[in-house]
């Protein structure tokens, strides 16, 4: 998902990837695993962000953080994603080739905010540059988190120390274009160094795929929204320009305030505007179901909605829109759980048993996060810094995500996006997968 991204596969037939990406894990005991607050020459990272250290019988040399927000709407999504990570990290016995490695799950939100917060996310940024045998991160979740702590670890003590994102989607943390910042991506790189990537399709991807969904699917006018944060207006700005190019009318481009109580003044413009579509760029957690039920109580129940990751928390969507979000579209970067190659269902069907259901798509992300991880570390001589450049040339053969690679930019070279249709009682069904040609991309 996003500037926040910030940001991302899901029931076989049900439910989808889910990016984001919004912003808004329990351990399996066994008799070769444990966790302690130290271990080895290792010191643990604070326990009031991050859980104790997950590690197999061997004390570790090294320790792998990942970086999510594992209280608010995005809490179910991510604290399976922590369970994703270390199912991987056992099946490796906790090492990367002759290390022996430890896991500590972080959280960049609060109770407060119930989502990622700025201050949680220095915090954490600075915890990890500053604790040596910390080797590499996952995460983050949410792109706007991702902004504060790359270029932390760009400047940590023997680094860089690598990042691999598997659901950050703003465009702007790796290359320029339309709707990116002035300075992006260089400064987040302050030591003129990549040390971050990202395994899941950004927004200019995202946006030219729901651009033309909405073109395949006959719509002529769209009303764009956005929640004013960095990944939504990023996202909405992708899809806005993708559908200039498509040949849609723009009806309208404003921001809704996550704050207001009512958004029937936003409804009566989508009508007055006679637009027969509206897309909603940004967090369904920043009152976006309130908007949906708004929208849908003046338009029509069935009036046409299109939103990305940031919504792909499906239950949540449902639920807090008392089900008026029945129909809409949303996409996840990436294929559906039944859509993965050999590797890829291997591990949908082996952690689904681990954790007695259907994996959400973003466990997928996760789990191949670590197997990134763990290679770069594997052949890095036990540096930071060639972790680091190990992951910006990063290539994947037969993977739990299939065949892709790392650019220089350090995005991935795979790029399906998925748009799902939302279900009652927030299931889902995978509706197409669509890969936008590049020159739209461009544009985006």
């Amino acid at each position: 998902m996003r500037k926040r991204p910030f940001l991302g596969l899901l029931m076989a037939a049900v439910v989808a990837l889910a990016l984001i990406a919004t912003g808004c894990g329990s351990k399996k005991s066994s008799s070769n695993t444990n966790t302690s607050s130290s271990g080895g020459g290792v010191t643990a990272l604070p326990a009031s962000s991050c859980q104790s250290i997950y590690q197999g019988s061997a004390k570790p040399d090294f320790i792998i953080a990942s970086d999510l927000p594992l209280q608010g709407s995005s809490r179910t999504q991510t604290i399976e994603m922590t369970k994703a990570i270390k199912f991987v990290l056992k099946q490796h016995n906790f090492k990367a080739g002759s290390y022996n490695i430890g896991y500590q799950s972080c959280d960049d939100s609060t109770a407060q905010a119930g989502k990622w917060d700025s201050g949680k996310c220095s915090a954490n940024g600075h915890a990890y540059a500053n604790n040596k045998k910390v080797i590499g991160v996952i995460g983050t979740f949410n792109s706007g988190c991702a902004e504060i702590i790359i270029p932390i670890l760009n400047r940590a003590p023997n680094g860089p120390v690598g990042m691999v994102s598997p659901a950050n989607t703003y465009v702007g943390l790796t290359h320029g274009g339309p709707g990116t910042a002035a300075g992006e991506p260089d400064k987040y790189y302050p030591n003129g160094k990549r040390n971050y990537i990202r395994i899941v399709a950004a927004d200019d991807y995202q946006g030219a795929s729901n651009a033309l969904l909405a073109k395949q699917l006959g719509y002529k006018s769209v009303f764009v929204f956005n929640d004013k944060e960095a990944y939504g207006l990023g996202v909405a700005t992708d899809f806005r320009n993708a559908a200039k190019k498509l040949g849609l009318n723009i009806a309208g481009f404003t921001a809704w305030d996550p704050k207001a109580s009512s958004y029937e003044a936003l409804a009566n413009k989508v009508k007055q505007s006679g637009a027969d579509v509206a897309y909603l760029g940004g967090l369904e957690c920043e009152n976006g179901s309130k908007l949906i039920k708004d929208l849908r109580g003046t338009l029509g129940s069935t009036f046409p909605i299109i939103a990305p990751d940031g919504f792909s928390s499906f239950t949540d969507t449902f639920k807090n829109s008392g089900g008026a979000a029945l129909g809409m579209y949303i996409s996840v970067a990436g294929e559906p759980n039944d859509k993965l190659g050999p590797a890829g269902k291997k591990f949908v069907k082996d952690f689904g048993a681990e954790i007695g259901s259907s994996p959400n798509p973003y466990s997928a992300y996760g789990a191949q996060a670590m197997e990134v991880v763990l290679n770069a570390i594997a052949n890095s001589g036990g540096s930071r810094a060639k972790v680091a450049d190990n992951l910006i040339h990063t290539k994947v053969t037969n993977g739990i995500l299939g065949n892709f690679s790392i650019n220089a930019n350090g995005d991935t070279t795979s790029n399906p996006v998925t748009q799902y249709k939302l279900l009652k009682g927030g299931k889902t069904t995978p509706f197409k997968t669509i890969t936008p040609p590049a020159s739209l991309v461009k544009v985006a």
